[in-house]
């Protein structure tokens, strides 16, 4: 007799009306011996989680009944690590009061310390959409003289209207790139992970972030696109700016 194991057929074992069954180990393998009336059959069940073919060498003349045992597919893996980019544009537009500078140091020069709460408009990697806006709080960790900056320790999110939201924490410098861990978002961006590039163009007003976002389904095509090349001179599309239906996405965040 033949049987095969794999996720979706069964494995056919036909057994005599045995005296007894026990179970046996041979070579690592489980197996099942059945004996009456002298004749025996024997049954081995393959260990391996591949597709095995099985054959026995034995037969009786006695009726026969079945058994039927399946195998568990391998369970998929619980998060994805496909790489995703996601471009966005944050720009500081001068309309909701950002950034507040809470100088809890009392001292007249930026230290350890220092508060500075903002939120900001954001735009698609192309600019031709409004997304929503990012949200957070920065705490000053290191004034550098030298390069005419600040180190701080962020945690900020993003906000894509219907879309949901991705959260980032990490160092912070308005003097040169860093990257920021992606601690985590909803919506469509529930169960991400991975790391955000910041890239200072005009600090305080003009941010561009390359995110590289794992766990996650495919993103919405129209978050999926080509970007403008950072600089100075960067600006929204007209449309986009004036938060126009058509250069929007769904219930953007305002």
């Amino acid at each position: 007799m033949v049987c095969k194991m794999n996720a979706l057929n069964p494995v056919i074992y036909k057994t005599t009306p045995a005296a007894s069954v026990f179970p046996s180990i041979r070579n690592g393998s489980l197996g099942f011996n059945h004996s009456a009336l002298g004749a025996a059959k024997e049954f081995k069940i393959c260990s391996s989680h591949d597709h095995k073919i099985c054959t026995t060498s034995r037969s009786s003349k006695s009726f026969t009944t079945q058994a039927f045992f399946w195998q568990k597919k391998k369970p998929e893996p619980s998060r994805a690590t496909r790489v995703q980019e996601l471009y966005v544009y944050e720009i500081n537009e001068r309309d909701r009061g950002s950034p507040a500078y809470l100088r809890l140091s009392q001292k007249e020069v930026n230290s350890l310390g220092d508060l500075v709460p903002f939120t900001n408009k954001l735009y698609s990697g192309d600019l031709q959409k409004r997304l929503g806006i990012t949200a957070g709080l920065t705490v000053l960790i290191q004034h550098v003289p030298d390069k005419n900056g600040d180190r701080y320790e962020a945690t900020y999110s993003f906000y894509f209207g219907d879309y949901g939201h991705i959260s980032v924490q990490g160092a912070y410098l308005t003097y040169e790139e860093t990257h920021l861990a992606v601690t985590g978002g909803s919506g469509v961006f529930e169960g991400v992970y991975g790391t955000v590039k910041l890239q200072q163009i005009v600090f305080p007003f003009k941010i561009f972030y390359t995110f590289y976002l794992k766990g996650i389904r495919d993103l919405p095509a129209e978050l999926v696109v080509k970007p403008v090349e950072p600089s100075p001179s960067v600006e929204p599309s007209a449309a986009a700016q004036a938060a126009e239906p058509q250069a929007t996405i769904a219930n953007y965040t305002k």
